[in-house]
């Protein structure tokens, strides 16, 4: 329990403004963008800290009293990550959101996890240079965020993910030491690789207060095409095809026709959707004009032998961000359709996508839903979103959507696919995760949480729980019958 000597303690650490106590103002802290009524928690406090060392003189009061710590950015996660589902104290980096260097001779940046995305992207942009690894909203996440997830974005075919740009971190540990990982260099076995683990340990294992960040030349020559087939497995045929040739496009994005039409009459757009099935995006950079623009034609070629009914070519900025914007929005285009949904992730290798999207038609006939698919089919993450008819009763949708979620990840597992490509397990996929993944390796994984957080404080309960589920239901029951769920 968080007593009023804690809370003093923690203004102690942060300063009085710092912290934040008070139940309304709490709120805020309790969701992240999963369903605020299903898995919001409050905390007891919220502390704002503004340095690494702040950070840790928490994390340690946190583990002598055995408070549970919830790290968290922007909230807006899609798996429940940054819910304090425990309670506790969340620690929000909100305030730790300075660029501190552009190192031009090293091509990397230092700059802290509260950090938003987009102005950091944007920053060094002015220079001339280039983050390649962030995700498709990068105007609400921060840094810090995207290191927790591993995000990735539409850019993946050709750059990869956030991963592949964290050169070094500086990690307060579930104990409340503060450690440096990695650093501004390109190679390093020196060791064991502790900062691959920390990416995507979803705040599990510490929190990440800065990062040196990899950065690469801006491409100067941009253009992308929207390709229209009459089905989708027509569209999603093809990418293995494009893949093989040599030509590696910057990102290829799929889009069923229900998301491009839903997408379309929310943003009042007007593509030509009317005849299609299904659209493939392709984009190309470089700092060549004529070798992009060559990789666009002969891509356009294949696609046009391949069945596309008609390819456009969207070359200047203004066209560009007309179709992107289409593809951004999808999510909230369905959200004003039905804010009840369930967002999925899932992501399989490339070859087995076409065997994936009739099973995505079939799941959503037979538990009465729509099934949008929308994602990043070149690098095999599709965006399955289970979307609840409006008229549909909730007891109903409850049952149809937990049905229906055990059919989509055990057709995933079985084409040799995982159940989140990007937005991570939490507590939103957390018994699916446990159902799915080999025993032994769920083990490996509670054997390096116990050793790194043997009090078992930093955001517990996320990925999977140190108990069996069994167990761990139990404590859920006894916890709902002492009225504190």
């Amino acid at each position: 329990m968080l007593t009023g000597k804690i809370i003093e303690e923690l203004k102690e650490i942060a300063g009085k403004g710092n912290v934040i106590a008070d139940a309304e103002k709490l709120e805020a802290y309790s969701h992240d963008e999963t369903d605020a009524h299903e898995y919001g928690h409050l905390p007891d406090a919220v502390v704002l800290p503004s340095s690494t060392e702040q950070t840790a003189a928490i994390v340690k009061l946190a583990n002598r009293e055995k408070i549970p710590v919830t790290p968290r950015g922007a909230g807006s996660g899609l798996s429940g990550g940054a819910i304090p589902e425990y309670g506790g104290i969340v620690v929000s980096l909100e305030k730790m959101n300075r660029l501190i260097e552009i190192d031009r001779d090293n091509m990397a940046a230092v700059v802290e996890a509260g950090m938003v995305t987009n102005d950091f992207a944007l920053a060094v942009q002015e220079q001339g240079l280039f983050f390649a690894g962030y995700p498709m909203s990068l105007q609400t996440c921060v840094i810090g965020g995207n290191i927790a997830e591993n995000a990735g974005g539409g850019k993946a075919v050709k750059y990869g993910v956030t991963g592949r740009y964290v050169l070094g971190l500086t990690l307060v540990t579930p104990l409340g030491d503060i450690v440096e990982l990695g650093g501004k260099i390109a190679k390093d076995v020196t060791g064991y690789d502790l900062k691959s683990l920390i990416i995507g340990s979803e705040g599990t294992l510490g929190i990440v207060t800065k990062a040196i960040i990899r950065l690469i030349g801006y491409p100067t020559a941009k253009s992308d095409i929207l390709c229209l087939f009459k089905t989708p497995e027509d569209a999603i045929g093809l990418v293995p095809r494009i893949l093989s040739r040599g030509v590696t496009p910057v990102s290829i994005e799929f889009m069923d026709s229900l998301s491009v039409q839903t997408s379309c009459r929310y943003l009042n757009e007007s593509l030509p959707y009317e005849n299609c099935g299904a659209m493939l995006l392709i984009e190309f950079d470089g700092s060549d004009p004529a070798q992009v623009e060559a990789d666009l034609i002969e891509t356009g070629r294949l696609c046009e032998s391949c069945g596309a009914v008609e390819v456009y070519v969207a070359e200047d900025r203004n066209n560009i961000e007309r179709i992107w914007n289409v593809r951004r929005n999808i999510a909230e285009a369905f959200k004003v359709y039905s804010p009840v949904q369930s967002l999925e992730d899932i992501v399989v290798p490339i070859s087995k996508i076409p065997s994936v999207i009739p099973e995505l038609q079939r799941l959503g006939t037979k538990y009465k839903m729509q099934i949008p698919c929308y994602g990043h089919a070149g690098d095999g993450n599709l965006h399955a979103t289970l979307v609840k008819d409006p008229e549909m009763a909730m007891d109903e949708w409850k049952k149809n959507e937990k049905d229906c979620l055990a059919e989509l990840y055990g057709i995933t597992k079985n084409a040799g696919g995982k159940i989140s490509g990007e937005h991570g397990i939490g507590i939103k996929r957390r018994e699916s995760f446990g159902e799915l993944v080999n025993p032994a390796e769920l083990e490996l994984m509670r054997s390096l949480k116990r050793a790194w957080d043997p009090n078992n404080i930093m955001n517990p309960g996320k990925i999977f729980c140190l108990q069996s589920n069994r167990l761990y239901r139990q404590t859920l029951y006894n916890k709902n019958m002492a009225g504190d769920l």
